[in-house]
């Protein structure tokens, strides 16, 4: 009986030890989502032990292992709700007053930053343009050459910690020298890169006009020809950016502005999908669009221009039609969706539009990789031979230099045929 008790004390007291270290020490670095399922299967195992062993032992097991995780699983998922909490709070902007004015009032000391100054290194910041996920949008300017800029910031220090928030700061400045060096005509450009404040920002050229999302409603959609005209424009930049080994990753209408008073289109946001899509937010949750992913990009495999060409497939079908090829009320049900089901031919939707594009349309959403537009200078060729058949009147000439892919140079191939050390390469290893 002695010996049997002092099993069981030993078997609690390591099973003690064993959780608290996990807890302590592993448990913290891991995403949410991931600790949840590394503890969930901890605690399988050892009750499948406990239910092996006599009923000393496996009581031992229960209490110095199980209720351990358990508690420990509990208490960070607590703590990590309330960080969230807390950053989201400190974002938010505050109701009924101005965004200078809500920035005005100092933030908690545990809160994360807040743009609470006037600078953004040597720019000084003029007002709030928008918000997103991880940051903001301001409007300001170069003191020293008067240029007006917008500059995008993100508060890495929010979603990242410890070796993962340094990883993501070098990937954040890595990629934003990458699209730094793309100079096109329908690409929106970047002056400059740099943190302050315990923000991240990238500093590019200040867009008039709007995004291509108020055009995707049934109610407002575009004519026929005037959508193939911006999204060949938009294809010609993917093929520029294609020949450079620059993958874009979040093509999708809210990524590309319009400017209808000088007939402006720009991609903007390169570079800023790859400083997210291959972390996970401490929530576990996936940084993207699901809706225009590629079958590759959603899998989780090696992507190259292709996969943007995929992107904007789905842009194409949405202004033309008023909704998405794929819609499910879970991920689940998206996921299995874009991997096997073919989109709707888009006739189904809109008989009036003519066979030549309904083919287009299906080719820039082929399943297969291998089988869809290997560049986007073929497809911008193809939207406006169709457009100059829907409109002749409103056909126009492509710019001869519309710094589209070099001579001699394949986009599609550019971004294979990189090697994964030059720093021009910023497809997933």
């Amino acid at each position: 009986m002695i010996a049997a008790h002092a099993d069981a004390a030993l078997v609690a007291a390591l099973g003690l030890a064993g959780s608290g270290t996990y807890v302590a020490l592993a448990l913290p670095r891991l995403p949410h989502r991931g600790g949840l399922l590394v503890t969930a299967a901890l605690a399988v195992v050892l009750l499948a032990a406990a239910a092996l062993f006599p009923a000393s032992i496996g009581l031992a097991l229960l209490a110095g292992g199980v209720l351990p995780l358990a508690f420990g699983q509990l208490g960070w998922s607590l703590s990590t709700t309330r960080s969230h909490a807390a950053g989201a709070a400190a974002w938010a902007p505050t109701a009924g007053r101005s965004p200078a004015k809500a920035s005005a009032k100092p933030a908690p000391a545990a809160a994360a930053p807040t743009l609470d100054h006037k600078t953004l290194g040597r720019y000084l910041v003029d007002r709030q343009l928008g918000r997103g996920a991880m940051g903001a949008v301001y409007l300001g300017h170069d003191p020293k050459i008067g240029r007006q800029v917008a500059i995008k910031t993100m508060a890495l220090s929010q979603e990242f910690d410890g070796p993962a928030l340094t990883e993501a700061r070098a990937r954040f400045f890595r990629e934003a020298e990458t699209a730094g060096r793309l100079q096109h005509r329908d690409i929106v450009t970047i002056f400059d890169a740099g943190e302050d404040h315990e923000l991240a920002y990238i500093a590019m050229e200040y867009l008039k006009g709007h995004d291509l999302q108020r055009y995707v409603a049934k109610a407002r959609l575009l004519p026929v020809p005037q959508v193939l005209r911006i999204v060949a424009r938009v294809a010609d930049a993917l093929a520029y950016a294609h020949s450079q080994g620059v993958v874009h990753r979040d093509i999708k209408p809210a990524n590309v502005m319009i400017d209808p008073a000088d007939d402006s289109v720009k991609v903007t946001d390169f570079g800023i999908a790859r400083i997210t899509d291959s972390s996970r937010t401490r929530t576990g949750m996936v940084l993207g669009t699901p809706s225009f992913m590629s079958p590759e990009q959603m899998a989780g495999r090696r992507v190259d221009g292709r996969s943007d060409l995929y992107s904007l497939g789905v842009m194409l079908f949405q202004m033309l039609c008023g909704r998405l090829p794929h819609n499910a009320e879970s991920m689940a049900k998206l996921m299995y969706q874009i991997a096997n089901d073919p989109a709707p031919d888009i006739r189904t939707l809109r008989p009036d539009l003519p066979e030549t594009l309904a083919n287009v349309v299906a080719l820039a959403l082929e399943k297969r990789p291998e089988v869809r537009y290997a560049g986007g200078r073929q497809l911008a060729e193809d939207l406006r031979t169709i457009e100059a058949r829907l409109d002749p009147a409103a056909a126009m000439p492509v710019a001869e230099n519309a710094e589209a892919s070099p001579p001699n140079s394949d986009g599609f191939a550019a971004t294979v045929e990189l090697s994964r050390t030059d720093p021009r390469h910023n497809s997933g290893l």
